[in-house]
Order: C-alpha cells, then structure tokens, then sequence
C-alpha cells in the first residue's frame, strides 16, 4: 500500500472513531513522517468542535493530578476527552520521561479517555505545530474536551498555550516566589489562576498575591490592545461610552477578569468550580466574538510558523549547494565577507524566484 492510500484508510479510521488509528496520527505528526501535512489537510475540515483548555504551570505545582482529576469529572459527564502533556525529552532516547500509566492513574481503561505524551525534543518551533497538529487530530476524532499541559511556565508555554481557547496556570502555596515568577511574561496569558495544594500552609496568602498581581496587570495593560482578555474597550473612556450608550449603540463586551480558583487535586477538591470557571470563559469568548478573534489569530500564527519552517529547509538546500555551513563560515572568519553579505548571498537566488513568479501574476 502506498503511503497516499495508507493515509487515506488512516483518515477513514480516525473518523470512524478507531483510537489505535488516531495513535498512528499522533505518532506520524511528531515524527513529521513523510506525507503527515496532507494527513493533517485532510482532518482539518472535520475540526472545530472541540473545546481546548490549556494547563500549565511551575513543576510541582500538580498540574497532571489535576488534569488526571479533571478527565474523570468530565466522563462522568458522559463527555470524550483527549489529553496531550508536554513532557522534558529523555537526554538518552529523545523520548517523553514520563510513562501514560503513571500521568493518568484513575482513568487507565477508560478508551474515552485518550492520553498522549509528546517530547519537547529541544525544538520549540517544532514542538509547537506539532502540538497544533495534534489538537486537530483530536478534534477531528470528535473528543468533546482536549487538554493541554505543559512542563514549567516560561516562554514554551507561553507559545504553546496558543492552541488553547482557555489558558489555566497553576501556582503552588509558597513564600511568594511562584507568585512573583509569574512576572515574567506567563501572567498575561493566564485566563484563570490554580492556587493547588490549597490545604497547605501559605495558600490564602498565596491568593491574596494573585488578586494584587491580577489587579496591577489589568491596571498596566487597560489601553493596550493585547487581543487575549479583550480588555481594550476601555481605551476610549467613559465620555465615548456614554456618548455610545445616547446614541444606542451595542457596548463592546466586558473584558474577562481572570478568575482565582482553591484546588486540593489529590482529593479532587475544587475541580468541579474549576471546570465551571473555565466553561464560564468559554461562554464568554463565545459570546463576545473573541472565540472567533482567537482562531483567526491562531491560524495566521500557524502559517507564519508554517512558512519559517518551508523557507528554512530552502535555505538550507542552498547553504549545501554552497558549500555548507563551514564553508560560509570560514570566509566570515577570513574577513573575506560577514555574516550579513552570506545571509544576502544565500537568499539572493530565492528572492529571485519570488520576484519572477510576482512579474508573472501581474
């Protein structure tokens, strides 16, 4: 069987509902197995009905109790759920440290629930689309909730959690250290705040310290733009929104305040309050346009990182009919060029061809 026929019985598979095709998909998109972009074309048209929620947080912070925690009170609903975790790449294997077993303890036999670890294999980019690929594989499959979780709160996350519609991020009890991490940038993406291992000493204070951060946050970035609260109705003042309100108008939307939830995973405290926060945010995107605002934006992220991947294997092909890399190098070493004139040189013959077919469509 040909790679294309094999392709197309795979998609007829995963539609029918088969999970063992639907681990073949994921495994051929992280592999980026030869013909896995038109696997990913062809699902593409049976994806948009699943609500995505993203996890994540500083390590320790029980994320995967909590989503283990999460799944089983989604099936008691009688909803599908798929579950893709980011794991650390094995330094010996590339491979996801963490085994499917240990991550999802109370839902092991359950066929409805479908976990799956994906290794961070040190590429971001990569890692990434791959990710994004994989949500639509299961969405297409039909799970009714796919979650997110990702290893640590740094810039990873923050690029990763783009696939999400809703973004939660854990923080453990502590001294404030985890509170202040936050700063960092993670802050700006959180819809809703997981204070977990909330029975433990430091949590109320933990809470009060997001709710001033949450506060400054919302203060510094009230007139900005930033397309993820949609919380930039306010830049006009009130004297446009009453001027708005006398002439009938529709008011913009309120923005989303993001929300503060007490969690103990492990007992599974809190999870029900916490689903409902992050279905209440749903209905909010949904009913204020931003859902679709989201998409748009994580569709127009996707091509760019897309076409940074195509026109990065060109320019190697050409960086090879040159020579290689050491070749280039050399010369910069030798003084006889530098790194800008190499970068010219190598793009000059692809800027060329993109000039040429633009002559053409004219």
């Amino acid at each position: 069987m040909n790679a294309e026929a094999d392709h197309a019985e795979l998609v007829e598979e995963l539609l029918a509902g088969k999970h063992r095709a639907l681990a073949r998909t994921i495994t051929k998109i992280e592999n980026r197995a030869p013909g896995y972009r038109n696997l990913v074309s062809e699902l593409h048209k049976h994806t948009g009905d699943a609500e995505v929620v993203g996890i994540t947080g500083s390590p320790g912070a029980g994320k995967s109790t909590l989503v283990d925690k999460m799944a089983n009170f989604y099936r008691e609903r009688g909803e599908t759920v798929g579950v893709i975790a980011v794991d650390p790449s094995s330094p010996f294997t590339g491979g996801a440290v963490l085994g499917d077993r240990i991550r999802m303890a109370s839902n092991v036999g359950d066929m409805e629930v479908f976990f799956r670890s994906m290794s961070a294999r040190g590429s971001l980019g990569g890692l990434s689309t791959a990710t994004t690929d994989a949500v639509k594989a299961l969405d297409a499959f039909g799970k009714d909730k796919i979650i997110i979780e990702t290893v640590g709160a740094g810039q990873n996350e923050i690029d990763i959690v783009k696939s999400a519609d809703t973004v939660a991020v854990l923080v453990p009890p502590g001294s404030g250290d985890d509170v202040q991490m936050l700063k960092a940038g993670i802050l700006e993406i959180g819809d809703v705040f997981v204070v977990n291992k909330a029975d433990l000493k430091g949590a109320d204070r933990t809470v009060q310290e997001l709710r001033e951060m949450v506060h400054m946050q919302q203060d510094n970035t009230a007139n900005l733009a930033t397309g993820h609260h949609g919380a930039d109705a306010l830049a006009d003042g009130d004297e446009d929104a009453e001027e708005s309100e006398k002439s009938g108008e529709d008011e913009e939307p309120e923005s989303w305040d993001p929300a503060i939830v007490e969690t103990v995973a492990k007992d599974g405290e809190g999870v029900e309050e916490l689903i409902d926060t992050l279905e209440d945010h749903y209905e909010y995107l949904q009913s204020s346009g931003l859902l679709e605002d989201k998409a748009r934006m994580r569709y127009a992220e996707e091509i760019r990182n897309l076409l940074r991947d195509d026109v990065g294997t060109l320019l190697e092909g050409e960086i090879e009919r040159r020579g290689g890399m050491d070749e280039l190098v050399s010369g910069i070493i030798d003084r006889e060029t530098d790194p800008y004139s190499v970068a010219d040189e190598v793009m000059d013959p692809i800027e060329d061809c993109v000039d040429e077919l633009g002559d053409r469509d004219e």
